[in-house]
């Protein structure tokens, strides 16, 4: 029997939650929780539910996203890089190096990343999950915008959507090929 498509909208600010019993889950399936020292709550946020969903990824996952300095998001992201996920990331160029970025750290982690050579901004914030899951919609993937700003998430199982967005970011992907850069 097939599961229902996912249709999920997530809005923002998320309150602070503790993530860490999510990644250990990913990280170790099966093994005994730890408790975490933190103080923050581990309960069901816009934030915990969006890593959820990411984690969720088995073959692939491709980021594209104008701003990511949110140090949560980047855990995950880099767990499942290590856990086997095929990774990509398409970003902008001149946010990548601001203070907090979380771009450095995931190249140094081995994730394959490219950025535009354009005066206009890499604006899109999207992500697909095993090339059947879309993640997208207004929010940034940064603690400011997670925590602070009225932002919308959008996830959804739908072929159509999916194979337009996955085309968008093959399309960038190639446009941003370090071997056609011009200097």
């Amino acid at each position: 029997r097939r599961a229902r498509p996912v249709r999920e909208v997530l809005f923002f600010p998320s309150r602070p939650c503790c993530i860490e019993a999510l990644l250990a889950e990913a990280a170790e399936p099966g093994a005994p929780a730890r408790p975490c020292p933190c103080p923050l709550p581990s309960v069901d946020t816009a934030l915990s539910r969006l890593v959820r969903r990411l984690l969720s990824a088995r073959r692939s996952l491709d980021l594209c996203l104008f701003a990511f300095s949110c140090p949560q998001l980047a855990r995950a992201v880099q767990l499942l890089h290590r856990r086997g996920v095929h990774v990509r990331l398409v970003t902008d160029a001149q946010y990548m190096g601001l203070h907090g970025s979380q771009i450095g750290r995931l190249r140094h982690a081995g994730i394959q990343v490219r950025h535009d050579q354009h005066s206009g901004y890499m604006h899109h914030k999207f992500a697909i999950v095993d090339r059947r899951m879309l993640i997208t919609g207004s929010l940034n993937w940064t603690t400011q915008a997670i925590q602070s700003n009225r932002e919308n998430v959008l996830v959804v199982e739908d072929a159509e959507y999916v194979k337009a967005f996955q085309d968008e970011f093959e399309r960038i992907w190639e446009e941003y090929n370090p071997a056609s850069y011009s200097f």
